[in-house]
């Protein structure tokens, strides 16, 4: 009985005793080109995606998330170098190779980390930060039809690329076949899926050709045939998927593929949030959806990502999982690179000193409106930009010309009120904040250039030409009709 009496104590004593917090997994899910406003959830009322808007609904949603901006016309390759290093853009540009990135961090921490799909940076650095990949596309832009891909081969590193189908299900299906893969695993896992999509070319899965038709979706509020004035180079890759004036109803027939492909999107993180559910991991999965950059898309005149307005800078950015509240949105500035210390902080890594990015946890748990006040952006030597609250300025160096917007009025950037007198005051305070933070970021490009182009040109001399990454659908859909 005293034996008894002593076992039944000790049990008591061992079950009380308090256990070690369950890390939870990572997914990282992670579009190619979408601006913020593609989303149902961002209120686009046309395009369809119930599946990401379902991640919003039962997570945070962050309405002022962006990209700092890029050194090159390729902004992903400075974008995803952001994400992964924690660094803003002057710190990393586009290089990771040699750096600590995010999921070396995960990794050394006991998570099991994967990746699939779009990298668009250093070869060795991607073989540096994931302990397994699988249907790897090293690149930026390619043929979603026939995308050449790469598998880790038996030393961890990828091997030769090979043909296997639509890159928005290859991907998909890399990352089911790793999730049911760690069922049942010790391990806490990190996995990394970057999509190629919506990404030109304009070229949705057949099935999905037409879900919205040519005609049925409006052109953008801030539709130009023209953008006003040159600032850069504006036949940069991008810019040549249609010619110039852009007609409003090429710009419709881009939206519709644009769409459709997000919508095929959506599709495809409804699998893979199924089998989270299937393989009982979902409940214990923190689930990150964001973008490498938005897209012009017609706004402005523009196709691309290469400037620093809202709709090219802006990307979407959800969190949901365990200790993420549900159905919120927050208002507060984030960059991509905040991303990194956010998940780290969630996931009770120990905390890096020489991130740039900020934690957003403070946000999501309702313990800060925000964690910065000023949004700086920068596009190579030509672009500068600076927001507070809902004021935004934006200063063309080698043009000698500023723009500035109310975007609490006018959120599609089109009245101009930098020469506006009563203006005035508003104009110099953001110069300043622009000045303070280009000499905090270590950015040294002078408010003014000492060589000054002129804004204005010649539409009619811009030419165009199709890229080795066209399909036969996007040839003949928008280029064919030049000929």
């Amino acid at each position: 009985m005293i034996r008894l009496c002593l076992l039944l104590t000790l049990l008591s004593i061992w079950s009380c005793k308090p256990t070690e917090p369950v890390q939870p997994n990572i997914l990282f899910l992670f579009a190619d080109d979408q601006r913020a406003d593609a989303l149902g959830i961002s209120g686009n009322s046309i395009l369809q995606t119930p599946s990401i808007d379902e991640l919003a609904r039962h997570g945070v949603l962050f309405t002022n998330a962006y990209v700092m901006g890029g050194n090159h016309g390729a902004i992903c390759m400075a974008s995803r170098a952001m994400l992964f290093s924690g660094k803003q853009l002057f710190q990393v540009y586009d290089r990771l190779q040699g750096l600590e990135t995010m999921t070396m961090d995960f990794a050394r921490a006991g998570y099991t980390t994967f990746g699939t799909g779009k990298w668009h940076n250093e070869r060795e650095a991607f073989e540096a930060s994931f302990q397994q990949a699988k249907t790897v596309y090293l690149g930026g832009m390619a043929d979603h039809y026939g995308v050449a891909v790469r598998d880790y081969d038996s030393l961890g590193m990828l091997g030769e690329p090979e043909i296997k189908g639509y890159s928005t299900e290859i991907f998909a299906q890399s990352a089911i076949d790793f999730i049911r893969s760690q069922e049942g695993a010790t391990n806490p896992f990190f996995c990394y899926v970057a999509f190629t999509v919506p990404h030109d070319p304009y070229s949705p899965k057949p099935e999905f050709i037409g879900k919205y038709p040519d005609g049925s979706i409006p052109i953008p509020p801030n539709y130009l045939p023209f953008h006003p004035f040159e600032f850069d180079q504006l036949t940069v890759r991008d810019e040549n998927l249609t010619g110039w004036p852009r007609k409003p109803e090429v710009i419709q027939m881009i939206l519709s593929d644009y769409y459709s492909m997000i919508s095929h999107l959506d599709t495809q993180i409804s699998k893979i949030i199924a089998t989270l559910k299937e393989t009982g991991q979902f409940e214990n999965t923190i689930i990150v959806y964001a973008a490498d950059n938005g897209l012009a898309a017609g706004s402005h005149g523009l196709l691309g990502k290469q400037s620093l307005y809202e709709h090219s800078i802006k990307v979407p950015l959800i969190i949901q999982g365990p200790g993420i509240p549900k159905d919120k949105s927050f208002d507060a500035f984030a960059y991509i690179h905040d991303i990194y210390p956010t998940l780290a902080e969630l996931a009770g890594l120990p905390k890096r000193e020489d991130l740039d990015g900020k934690s957003l946890v403070p946000v999501i748990q309702g313990e800060q409106d925000s964690i910065r006040e000023i949004m700086f952006n920068a596009y190579r030597h030509t672009v500068r930009s600076v927001r507070k609250e809902n004021w935004k300025l934006i200063r063309y160096p080698e043009r000698d010309f500023t723009q500035l917007f109310d975007l609490s009025l006018d959120p599609h950037e089109i009245k101009n009120l930098a020469d506006d007198s009563s203006f005035l005051d508003k104009k110099l305070e953001l110069i300043h904040l622009m000045e303070k933070s280009q000499f905090l970021a270590g950015d040294t490009v002078s408010f003014t250039a000492k060589t000054l182009k002129p804004l204005a040109y010649n539409p009619d001399t811009l030419t165009r030409k199709p890229d080795q990454w066209q399909p036969e659908y996007t040839l003949r859909r928008y280029f064919d009709q030049d000929k």
